[in-house]
């Protein structure tokens, strides 16, 4: 049913991480009753046309999730609309999606001739060597995320000798008891996946104020690499799945196999990783630190050893986002200068088919 209190939750399209470009949209092609593909050269255009269905959506009572762009993370990639299950993405760049049910749930857009031709010429060589410098800065700073995920595993390994896990696994079960109670819903439980943050340009970005905004209650873990966060917030997952509730994953960058957030949406509650590189702080009474760091023994000499760890993921993660900031600089010239070449007119009439579908749907 919907509502007349539409709402918008932001959230990243795709993550650059330690193992590559990952992203969560299979889950959504999969569940979507109807998909619109939009196929285009790389364009900031969509990414308007996106926001304008986004805010129409939301207008009529609709809950929506709009997936950013981890190079440009003002422009938008994606959106889902979750009481009709439809989704629209750009599906072109970059990472190419393609409709596996025309005339069934998938319905196709192209873009391609929307450009006045000659001005696509005039720009070639230009847009050729901005993509040239784009492919090879994008290339070092996926090598550097890499070696960043490699030397982040050493300092997990480190810390994992020295943690009380017994105490852990205590705590484990005082939050299972304390957020679930004896709540068990006659219902099989809703699971689905999202992407909170990403490296983006020159800096680490993540959504969690907005994917947070509206809990009752937000639930911050403290805790240094490789001292179970993931494992407490996977925990706690498993078990609302256990009781009928429904649940909400998100990761962020560097390592997609990782959890960094669990969001329980019927309770409203969340819990969330707050350390670096999305650090937050409690910042109203919703609020409540859960802090794992004293579980970590003191160690002279580990200390030392993480000390040099910590040195050398720095200098490595530091370089990853200088790489990822020319790249995406490049890239983003790449789209204005195609988008310079852009037939307005045509583009227009092209969007009002792909309006017109949507009234159908809506």
């Amino acid at each position: 049913m919907v509502s007349i209190y539409g709402h918008m939750t932001e959230y990243m399209g795709m993550a650059y991480t330690g193992k590559g470009i990952m992203h969560k949209y299979d889950e959504l092609l999969e569940e979507s009753r109807k998909t619109i593909f939009l196929k285009c050269l790389p364009t900031h255009a969509l990414s308007q046309v996106l926001n304008d269905l986004a805010v129409h959506f939301v207008d009529k009572g609709h809950r929506v999730d709009r997936f950013m762009n981890p190079g440009n993370v003002d422009k938008t990639d994606a959106i889902f609309v979750k009481e009709l299950s439809l989704f629209i993405l750009q599906a072109s760049h970059p990472i190419s999606f393609e409709p596996t049910d025309i005339g069934g749930r998938h319905k196709v857009f192209c873009f391609y001739d929307v450009y006045h031709q000659e001005q696509l010429f005039d720009k070639q060589e230009e847009v050729d060597q901005l993509q040239k410098v784009g492919k090879v800065c994008f290339e070092k700073a996926m090598a550097s995320l890499k070696e960043a995920k490699i030397i982040h595993d050493e300092w997990e390994v480190v810390n994992i000798q020295r943690m009380d896990w017994k105490r852990h696994e205590e705590m484990i079960e005082e939050l299972k008891a304390e957020i679930f109670g004896t709540i068990s819903l006659a219902k099989p439980s809703h699971t689905a996946h999202r992407i909170i943050g990403s490296l983006s340009a020159g800096s680490a970005h993540d959504f969690i104020p907005s994917i947070t905004k509206r809990l009752k209650r937000r639930l911050l873990i403290k805790g240094l690499p490789g001292t179970g966060k993931s494992t407490m917030m996977r925990a706690l997952g498993e078990e609302a799945q256990r009781r009928g509730i429904d649940v909400l994953y998100g990761w962020c960058g560097l390592d997609p196999s990782s959890i960094d957030l669990v969001l329980f949406p019927e309770l409203s509650i969340g819990l969330f990783d707050a350390t670096q590189p999305h650090a937050y702080d409690a910042e109203s009474p919703r609020d409540e630190l859960v802090d794992i760091v004293p579980l970590c023994a003191e160690d002279e000499k580990l200390e030392m050893q993480i000390d040099g760890i910590r040195q050398r993921y720095q200098k490595t993660i530091t370089a990853a986002g200088n790489h990822m900031q020319v790249a995406m600089k490049s890239q983003n010239n790449v789209r204005v200068q195609l988008d310079h070449a852009l037939n307005v007119e045509i583009f227009e009439k092209k969007l009002q088919s792909l309006y017109a579908l949507i009234k159908t749907i809506d």
